[in-house]
């Protein structure tokens, strides 16, 4: 019996020496996990559906009309308009620069929704329109928090060419679902001014900024875990001379480092989006179908409908059984072998899929490029203008619980591809409602603006050209040209300081305009 029993004390030890001995093989190999490795289901709660609460866009008050600008130059009639799909292209005078942008998109959007500015406690800046190699344009646009007394405010500017507003954007995003997050809202503002030399890239440009404001509860929220993202090295746009506005542009090769990033940024954010319809047991076929609309960075309106129908070829390439007798792909058979990376300039390829996309391009593209056609080029905002673009034109019931594609491309070169899930709310009041309304007088802002002709346009370019990043300088342009309530550059001192001013909202030019300068600059008045 003390036999028996002894074995079965040894067996039952033994079992407890083994049990310790594998947990503590656990503990020492999850103590060299890498941080952030954990299984998505130990991660904690967070915000509900954080996104974009508000969005406020500005462009200057002038324009130039690229049907003239054609005439101008001496080039075939319908290579901007038609070839480039642009119909007209705001710019700005010597009296506005990134800061002076990126302070109005600002007030207006506190002003127009509002807001305190002590109840934002991020603020972060996307622009690659670069006037100071050291001191960023948040802290320019904090003079505006000073009355207000809140310093407590994060995030300073990202650049990398026109994604430098989405690289923000995904940060003020992050910061909301951390647990750096302070209860208080995040805006994140885009901006650029976008000037060419002369020659053919010029009717490419344009100048805006847009200010979005983040937090949760959103009427636009991020769909978590869907971003689709692809960064390489190319020299395809870049702007390697510090005293000039002007880029170094390699026009084919953008196109082909855009198209291409598309493509794999669709493929990665299809994959991703398959795994979450696995895990929730469907075995569906991600397809444009999918999404309720789509916008994309437009650097020019043609190229965004090339792009749609290049997601369309994905599409295709990538079913297994694609049905070529009815329906979409009808008649794209002799497609099918075809190498993706081979197609970036085929025109045959371009024309057989724009076609096979012209109704979706109409249905889920088409209204994002209000902008884009009659403002131009904004660089980091371009993306988000096409956005604000296409919920203009919605009614907010139209929009409701919709899915909406955003693809966002910088040049040198980085993008991604991710998702807005739009609220089923849309009841008189709520937050998708005050969206929707607060963008409904985009129309009718673009068309209170003032044409100039072409030849004032090339004079106005000159003047930023010779004037560029000069001290001690007094802008020339118009304070009268511009929006009310714009603000506008007053001075660069010897110091290269700069200060501001803004024009009155009532458009009562002898009331006494509202200034912002460095605390350390004297004060000089506007000669």
């Amino acid at each position: 019996g003390n036999s028996t029993w002894l074995n079965t004390v040894y067996s039952n030890t033994q079992h407890i020496f083994q049990i310790n001995i594998t947990l503590n093989i656990k503990t020492l190999l999850n103590s060299f996990r890498m941080p952030g490795s954990g299984p998505i289901s130990c991660l904690g709660p967070w915000p509900k559906d954080v996104g974009i609460i508000a969005l406020e866009l500005y462009f200057p008050s002038q324009y130039v009309d690229q049907a003239e600008l054609e005439q101008l130059d001496g080039v075939a009639a319908g290579k901007y308009t038609v070839g480039l799909g642009q119909a007209r292209m705001g710019f700005c005078s010597d009296r506005e620069d990134i800061n002076s942008l990126c302070l109005t998109v600002v007030q207006r959007l506190m002003e127009r929704n509002g807001l305190s500015y002590d109840s934002v406690g991020r603020l972060e800046v996307g622009t690659e329109t670069i006037i100071d190699k050291s001191k960023s344009v948040k802290t320019v646009i904090m003079q505006l928090f000073e009355d207000s007394g809140n310093t407590d405010v994060e995030g300073i500017d990202t650049t990398n060419a026109c994604y430098g507003g989405t690289a923000a954007l995904f940060n003020a995003v992050n910061w909301v679902e951390s647990s750096s997050w302070d209860g208080r809202y995040a805006l994140v503002v885009a901006g650029d001014i976008a000037v060419y030399a002369t020659g053919s890239a010029r009717p490419t440009g344009g100048a805006g900024a847009v200010a979005m404001l983040v937090g949760p509860n959103a009427p636009l929220a991020f769909e978590r875990g869907l971003r689709g993202t692809h960064m390489q090295h190319a020299y395809d746009f870049y702007k390697p001379d510090l005293m000039s506005e002007y880029p170094v542009v390699d026009g084919k090769l953008s196109i082909e480092c855009y198209l291409s990033a598309l493509d794999r940024c669709y493929s990665v954010y299809r994959n991703k989006i398959h795994a979450q319809w696995q895990r929730e047991g469907s075995e569906e076929r991600f397809s444009l179908d999918d999404f309720g609309f789509l916008v994309f960075h437009s650097p020019y309106c043609k190229l965004v409908q090339k792009s749609l129908a290049r997601l369309m070829l994905n599409d295709f390439l990538s079913h297994p059984s694609p049905n070529t007798e009815t329906g979409p792909f009808t008649g794209l058979d002799a497609f099918r072998d075809i190498k993706p990376e081979e197609t970036y300039f085929d025109r045959d390829v371009e024309k057989a899929f724009m076609k096979a996309s012209a109704d979706l391009f109409e249905t889920k593209t088409k209204a994002s490029l209000l902008i884009s056609n009659q403002n131009g080029n904004m660089y980091t905002p371009s993306v988000y203008g096409c956005l604000a673009s296409l919920i203009a034109q919605q009614t907010a019931s139209q929009i409701a619980g919709q899915r909406i594609g955003v693809f966002s491309y910088g040049s040198g070169f980085a993008a991604t591809l991710y998702s807005l899930r739009v609220t089923q709310d849309h009841t008189p009041g709520s937050g998708l409602d005050k969206l929707v309304s607060s963008l409904s007088d985009l129309k009718v802002r673009l068309d209170s603006r003032q044409k100039v002709s072409p030849a004032v346009f090339s004079e106005n370019m000159k003047l930023r050209e010779d004037t560029h990043h000069l001290a001690n300088y007094v802008p020339r342009g118009s304070v009268e040209d511009l929006f009310p309530g714009t603000w506008y550059l007053t001075r660069v001192d010897d110091k290269h300081r700069r200060e501001y001013a803004r024009r009155p909202v009532d458009d009562d030019l002898t009331a006494a305009p509202e200034l912002v300068r460095s605390s350390t600059a004297p004060e000089v008045q506007d000669e």
